[in-house]
């Protein structure tokens, strides 16, 4: 396989990628304009939808780090380190988002941009966990050393997911929940653009994933030729 083909990106991803394009931009137009405007909170109540499914995609990206760090630990697969090296700087992204957009539907709701509710802090630490991953990538260890350290950080780091999703559960907290037992507390039109934002978010996930792996992928072979040009 040449070069040129090896690094091209795959024949569905164009198409996917106007999909997507398409998709979130009907989606905006929902968030914005389309869904009525919440009676207590008014317009700052939008920023719900890019919050909940931010923190959706972070979760997913950070267990997709974890199912492919145990796999990479397995099989030494360089497909699979690259895989979650992407998705664990995707995962960062998106939690940096819900971290951001947290504190200013915090303000207009408690009259605070942050306290240490029990949701917010634990969601705080996954942010450091999964940095300390991406930090660790940028070391100066031997490549292969830095591959199982920080596949190592993405099976550990995991355990704080869990912890994150269940803390307004297990601890009081005054984070509101979106859906419980009870089912989804909004109405139809409210719903429907949660689960639409849901969905473009997690096709942004696979498009920003998908060119990450890429850039790895580039990465390693300019490292491989420069390896080449120095023998």
């Amino acid at each position: 396989m040449s070069l040129k083909k090896e690094l091209s990106y795959p024949a569905w991803y164009n198409i996917f990628s106007w999909l997507t394009y398409i998709i979130s931009a009907a989606v905006i137009y929902m968030v914005i304009i389309w869904v009525p405007r919440d009676v207590r909170l008014g317009d700052v109540q939008r920023i719900f939808y890019f919050h909940v499914a931010s923190a959706w995609v972070a979760f997913f990206a950070f267990f997709i780090v974890f199912a492919t760090s145990i796999l990479y630990l397995k099989t030494r697969s360089r497909s699979l380190d690259r895989i979650a090296f992407s998705s664990a700087e995707v995962g960062v992204v998106f939690t940096t988002i819900v971290l951001i957009t947290g504190p200013i539907w915090a303000k207009s709701s408690w009259n605070v941009w942050w306290n240490w509710d029990v949701r917010l802090t634990t969601t705080l630490i996954l942010w450091f966990i999964y940095l300390a991953y991406l930090m660790v990538r940028g070391t100066a260890l031997e490549e292969e050393k830095k591959r199982v350290l920080s596949a190592v950080f993405g099976i550990v780091g995991f355990l704080n997911v869990p912890l994150v999703f269940m803390s307004i559960r297990w601890w009081w907290s005054i984070h509101p929940t979106v859906v419980d037992s009870g089912g989804f507390h909004m109405g139809p039109n409210m719903f429907r653009t949660l689960m639409a934002s849901l969905l473009t978010f997690t096709l942004l996930y696979v498009f920003f994933l998908v060119r990450g792996i890429y850039l790895r992928l580039a990465a390693e072979k300019l490292e491989e030729l420069k390896d080449l040009i120095r023998e």
